[in-house]
């Protein structure tokens, strides 16, 4: 054999392991992020979370709410309100990471689930951020300058007076209701 022969398969040889390696690599990287995507796609419905029976309460009454019925056609569902906007990817998926495994730990092992001592808690986790993924041009509210005044203290606040969207709007969601509300239908009193 010649050295150019032998230097040949010397460089074939080099170039196999790697190229296996890497078609291995795809062949087992791609069905588990899909599997992991789909899992997170279908987990991430408010079908999904009313599947325990803790979560039904809540559920029932978001139906009823004007984040599931408005003017606008628009949905908030439980991850909109619940968890950071799905763009922060690392973040997203460690808070419903971390919900999930909570809510089975809570499931298993709970005794009575308070719905009035965990709607505290969630608001009290509330950033504005989270209201601020859907709610974005609250300053531009016509004939209403008193919500924009109050939109703007809240944009805007003086050191010590921070507040939160929730300060105001705490009966928006989840609260019982033997009606669904729409937010078109509202009586305003001027």
């Amino acid at each position: 054999m010649t050295a150019t022969s032998e230097n040949y398969k010397s460089n074939i040889k080099r170039f196999i392991k790697p190229a296996t390696l890497f078609i291995l690599g795809i062949a087992l990287g791609f069905p588990v992020f899909s599997m992991t995507y789909y899992t997170m796609v279908r987990t991430s419905t408010p079908q999904f979370c009313a599947s325990c029976h803790e979560i039904q309460f809540a559920y029932n009454t978001w139906k009823t709410s004007t984040h599931a019925n408005n003017a606008q056609g628009f949905v908030a569902d439980c991850m909109d309100c619940h968890l950071p906007a799905p763009q922060d990817t690392y973040n997203f998926f460690y808070a419903k990471t971390a919900h999930g495994i909570k809510d089975v730990i809570v499931h298993f092992t709970g005794g009575e689930y308070d719905h009035d001592e965990n709607r505290e808690k969630a608001y009290a986790s509330f950033k504005n951020k989270q209201c601020l993924k859907c709610h974005q041009n609250i300053m531009n509210i016509p004939e209403k300058r008193g919500a924009m005044l109050a939109h703007r203290t809240v944009l805007y606040p003086m050191e010590g007076y921070e507040k939160r969207c929730v300060d105001c709007h705490r009966d928006l969601v989840h609260n019982e209701r033997s009606f669904y509300e729409y937010k078109q239908y509202k009586v305003v009193s001027r």
